[in-house]
């Protein structure tokens, strides 16, 4: 999965608000983006999403500005990056379960669903208010036990290093 800087910066957003969830008040726009540095111009257009996907609510005037729509421990991670990148997994812009493969790469389609189930483990079962708890749910934290987990693969940073000496 690919993280883009728009999710990056919408969960972190929404953590923030988690954050702020029980002053009871409405965060500035300008606030969140300072908090969290995130680009200004971005922050309005990702709380605008998230409020139409019914994650925050937004209002205006001297109190105004942005809040969850509901308490943190019932907004997951996984909320958040559907409303900004729509399904966790799909094949070009299909459902995985819909997609259909011939001959050899059949059972790709398999493959696919997998990945979205183990997406689901980790961003469906994380909370924002885990998250600012800094409290990862057990099944998620034993993922983090591996060794494994802390490393990329070594000829992924070969291929990084290469892209960066070599950008054409």
């Amino acid at each position: 999965m690919r993280i883009t800087a728009k999710i990056d910066y919408a969960v972190r957003l929404c953590v923030e608000l988690a954050a702020r969830f029980d002053d009871e008040r409405y965060s500035k726009s300008d606030e969140l983006a300072a908090a969290q540095q995130v680009p200004a111009n971005y922050v309005l257009v990702i709380l605008n999403t998230l409020k139409q996907a019914g994650i925050v609510e937004t209002r205006r005037g001297a109190d105004g500005g942005a809040r969850l729509s509901a308490p943190p421990d019932q907004i997951v991670v996984a909320d958040v990056i559907r409303a900004i990148d729509g399904p966790l997994a799909s094949v070009g812009g299909r459902f995985v379960e819909d997609v259909t493969f011939p001959g050899a790469s059949a059972p790709l389609r398999d493959v696919w669903v997998a990945l979205r189930c183990a997406m689901r483990s980790v961003l469906d079962v994380v909370t924002l208010a885990d998250v600012v708890a800094g409290q990862i749910p057990a099944p998620v934290a034993q993922l983090l036990a591996s060794d494994d987990a802390w490393r990329t693969r070594p000829h992924l940073r070969e291929m990084a290093r290469d892209a960066q000496r070599d950008p054409a």
